[in-house]
């Protein structure tokens, strides 16, 4: 199964964080990463900028699109990054995003198809 797991964090922590507590994070990954790697594999994965680094389009009833710095809605936490990752089972995945960072919530999705479209 294909599933992409969403990592999400109140922001402003990184900054301030130790370096052993940015350590621990690190090692974090790098735990999820082997996990994968022995029960599936990574097709990838990123860092994202923060949200207020991001550009929404919002669409109107009216055909026109606006397109605005900042992200969509105001959140208390926002994604920082993915892995998008082949694995058994929801249970392996799951398995996988308890070892990353318990600062973050962690939001595993599967990949679906949808019915007459094919990515290109």
């Amino acid at each position: 199964m294909r599933y992409v797991v969403l990592i999400a964090y109140e922001p402003g922590g990184w900054a301030e964080a130790s370096h052993e507590v940015r350590q621990q994070h690190v090692d974090a990954h790098h735990a999820f990463e082997r996990y994968v790697d022995e029960h599936g594999r990574r097709l990838s994965s990123a860092a994202l900028s923060d949200a207020d680094l991001a550009t929404t389009i919002r669409r109107d009833g009216g055909g026109s699109d606006v397109v605005t710095d900042g992200p969509f809605v105001e959140l208390a936490e926002q994604i920082g990054g993915y892995y998008d990752v082949e694995l058994p089972d929801l249970d392996a995945a799951i398995t996988a995003g308890r070892l990353l960072p318990r600062a973050y919530t962690v939001e595993i999705r599967s990949v679906v198809g949808v019915e007459g479209y094919e990515s290109l």
